[in-house]
Formats: structure tokens, sequence, C-alpha cells
């Protein structure tokens, strides 16, 4: 799978009290992220309800109610869609049949041409994810949970999202096995990191943006979902720019920051190249010169 076809998180926030959004490694209770999707993403059954439809789909076979299921918002929110986590007997645990429907929903975000940015959103009050199933964990044989964490991590490379606000595997004898322990020295330094990993420390939102962890913070509303709402007006910023320049503009932000300048600027020049020969950026230009709004279509 190429890189071009991967999801990046872009925007992170966090609201006063109970919900938080962080960028690296697994999290223990958020509200929601935003994602800019850099490749086609969503399809099939859509049940309408106002101004948004969910699909019915059930990823996996499960007795109950889907754990994840997709909602696409309409209407001059068109093009927005939203994964909503919903294991609630178990906090939005990251358990088997949980892992395998997000990872059902993502590929199947992949396909779908019309959505351009994606949401994460916990339908549990007060807890976006409690990190590892570990009730379920002890239950692995070493080869299982071997293979397991490696889907997780895969997944978590896909999503690139995470939570408040502490990697606290330590105090489980266990490290960050997801990616935790690769991404967070990124954000916040080594230094932090290593504070942050060894004590198995949780922080609040206000913590986390002050160390570049999260991008903003928002007081927690009566409805509980302040840090979605936040996230949404996100979206609808970036859901009239260009797809194709958005999605070379983040290849060329994830794969520049990996290697020195130099070679990042030569990343910047063939993404660049990939958006000379689009319609969107005739538009864009046609655009400007007749002051109007661009009008991309994604070619």
């Amino acid at each position: 799978m190429s890189e071009m076809r991967k999801m990046l998180s872009l925007g992170c926030l966090a609201a006063r009290g109970t919900t938080a959004l962080a960028r690296s490694g697994v999290g223990r209770s958020l509200q929601a992220a935003v994602t800019s999707l850099t490749s086609e993403g969503l399809s099939s059954g859509w049940s309408p309800v106002p101004s948004l439809a969910v699909s019915r789909r059930r990823y996996s076979e499960t007795s109950g109610t889907p754990e994840i299921q997709i909602q696409r918002l309409q209407g001059e929110n068109s093009g927005i869609a939203t994964v909503l986590m919903n294991r609630s007997h178990a906090r939005n645990s990251l358990g088997n049949v949980f892992v395998k429907q997000l990872e059902e929903a993502v590929e199947d975000l992949r396909q779908d041409r019309s959505v351009h940015v994606l949401l994460f959103k916990s339908q549990v009050k007060g807890v976006f994810c409690a990190g590892a199933d570990l009730k379920e964990r002890a239950k692995m044989s070493n080869s299982e949970v071997g293979h397991f964490v490696h889907k997780l991590r895969s997944l978590m490379s896909n999503i690139a999202s995470s939570a408040k606000m502490g990697l606290i595997e330590v105090t489980r004898g266990l490290l960050p096995g997801a990616g935790g322990s690769q991404r967070l020295p990124r954000v916040v330094g080594i230094g932090m990191a290593k504070e942050l990993i060894f004590t198995g420390r949780q922080i609040n939102g206000e913590q986390a943006m002050s160390m570049g962890l999260v991008n903003s913070t928002v007081t927690q509303n009566d409805l509980g979902d302040a840090a979605y709402q936040k996230a949404l007006d996100l979206a609808k910023e970036i859901l009239p720019q260009g797809p194709v320049a958005l999605r070379m503009a983040k290849q060329a932000i994830n794969k520049g920051i990996e290697v020195d300048i130099s070679s990042g600027m030569a990343i910047e020049e063939m993404c660049y190249a990939q958006v000379i020969p689009t319609k969107d950026r005739l538009e864009g230009m046609a655009a400007f010169i007749e002051k109007r709004l661009p009008r991309f279509t994604g070619e």
C-alpha cells in the first residue's frame, strides 16, 4: 500500500474535564480526532437521519451492537465522515473485534473518493479509548499477542491518532507497542517522551497543549462533545480545499519530516510536480483571476 493511501491526523484538541486528543501512542480518554484522507474512502449501506447518514454495515460478525460504524455528513458538510466507536462495556478498549472492525472501516474509507475529511468520535460518554483490553490480552498466547500488537501497530500507522493523555503501559509491565514509543519522541522530544513513558504519567489537555502534543483545548459543553464540535469546525475548514493538493501536502510533510532538509526539499518538489498537471490547479488559478471560490473536483 503506497504512503499516499495512508491517513494521518491533522488536527488534535482537548476538552477540559473529560475528553482530550493527542498525536502519539494509544490513549486513555478523548472525544474526536480529525483526519484528512490521503485517498479514496467510504461506501455502502447508508441509513438516513437528520443532516447525516450512518453506515449500518456490521464490520466482522459480533452479537449485539456493532462496535464500529461510519457516519457521513450531508448537505454543506458532504465530504466529511465520522468513525463512531461504541464498545461501551469495555470503554472502547482495543479488543480483537473492535480492532478488526476498525481495520475494515479504514479500508472501506480508502475506497470512496467522496470522503475528504475524517473524524473519530466516541459514543461512550466520558471516554475515547481505554487503551489495550488487558483482560482479553491475558487469554492470548505469546504468539497471538505478538500478532495482535503488530496488527494494532499497522492500524495506528494508518490512522496515526491517539488520546488523553498518557502511555501507561509500564505500570502494567509493558511498553507502548502500537507505535507510541516512536511517535511521542517525534512530537515532544526524547527527554519528555522518556519522562512520560517511564513514569506512565497521565496529563491533562492544557499540559498536553503546552508540550505541543495537542493543537488546542476547549471547555467541555453540556452535551460532552466540545472536542468533537471543535474537530468538526476544523474539518469544515479543510473540506473546501483541493483534494489533490491536500494529499500531496500531507505526503510532503509526512515523508519530509523523516529526512534531512535537503532531502525534504526534493520530496516537496516531487509532490509539487504531481499537482502541476491537475485540473484542480487550473481551476484554482481561474477562480483567483475571476475573483470567485474554486470548485475543485479532485482531478
